[in-house]
């Protein structure tokens, strides 16, 4: 089967048999460009959704496989989604179905915890934070329970609210502040200390640390790297310090500007949960996507 992840700003896109794992393909289409403003998908994002989509096919074999297609924050606030995953659906033969929240942050937290067993890593306590392009996953997992949040912030809607640096900084300032007050009301006797986070920002943090560019991308050498808060300072001091064609080798074009935003999130995130190493892991959406398809017909 395969199984597509539309986000606010990255086409996602895996093959499972049930055992191992195909194919891939990713591609930036930032979906949510404009959306703050006009609360549509324009009809350039579109463009390059359905041209992503083609791309993706070349890539891996769409030919009588069963194709589970998801789509997220954009499409859930977009007051034209209907029309726009018609399209979709008639240009590309792909039909999308918008996840909310919780169901998001429930499947993304089946693929990361698949992930950390396979690493021989606990997944029974802890944090998942899942930095998209139009909102943000918050996932707590203690005592055999988890619980969600999916907050209306990502690194797409904060680049295009953030005009100004004071205008960024009091908006992290709330975020933060709504995280604190969401975790207060859990009335937990403890935050589980370990801290997981998934996405592009952490992903490519993680990756330039290990030396590896856009084009050198390897996600089994970022699952299960340590991240501190220290290395986002790092990597955000020298990203800035090149020029955007520089910079777009390390990061992926359309996402020079966002990547500054999303570091900013993933150091605030930090300071929320007062934590001093976090846990790197590709697997997202796509990946609970396949994995909950396979889990379901062994019911």
């Amino acid at each position: 089967m395969i199984a597509i992840d539309l986000g606010s700003n990255t086409l996602r896109v895996i093959e499972y048999d049930g055992v191992c794992w195909g194919k891939s393909f990713e591609k930036i289409v930032r979906t949510a460009e404009g959306l703050n403003q006009t609360n549509k998908i324009g009809i350039f994002a579109l463009e390059r959704i359905l041209n992503g989509l083609n791309e993706a096919k070349k890539t891996i074999d769409f030919t009588d496989q069963e194709v589970i297609a998801v789509t997220t924050a954009a499409m859930r606030m977009a007051d034209n989604s209907s029309e726009v995953l018609e399209k979709i659906r008639q240009k590309a033969g792909i039909n999308f179905h918008i996840i909310n929240g919780d169901e998001e942050a429930r499947l993304t937290l089946i693929a990361v915890q698949n992930r950390l067993n396979s690493l021989k890593i606990s997944g029974d306590e802890l944090v998942l934070v899942d930095i998209g392009g139009g909102s943000t996953e918050v996932v707590i997992v203690s005592n055999n329970k988890s619980v969600s949040k999916s907050f209306s912030l990502g690194i797409v809607t904060l680049s295009e609210k953030s005009q100004t640096s004071e205008i960024m900084d009091y908006e992290l300032a709330l975020f933060r502040k709504n995280i604190a007050f969401y975790i207060q009301s859990l009335a937990l006797d403890s935050t589980p200390k370990t801290l997981v986070l998934t996405a592009g920002t952490p992903t490519t943090i993680a990756a330039y640390l290990l030396g590896m560019d856009y084009q050198t991308y390897d996600a089994n050498r970022i699952n299960g790297t340590f991240l501190k808060r220290t290395d986002c300072i790092r990597v955000l001091e020298e990203l800035l310090e090149m020029d955007e064609e520089m910079r777009s080798r390390y990061v992926g074009v359309g996402r020079e500007q966002l990547i500054v935003v999303g570091i900013h999130i993933v150091m605030m995130m930090f300071d929320a949960l007062e934590a001093k190493n976090a846990i790197v892991i590709d697997d997202g959406l796509r990946e609970g996507v396949a994995l909950e398809y396979f889990n379901s017909k062994k019911v």
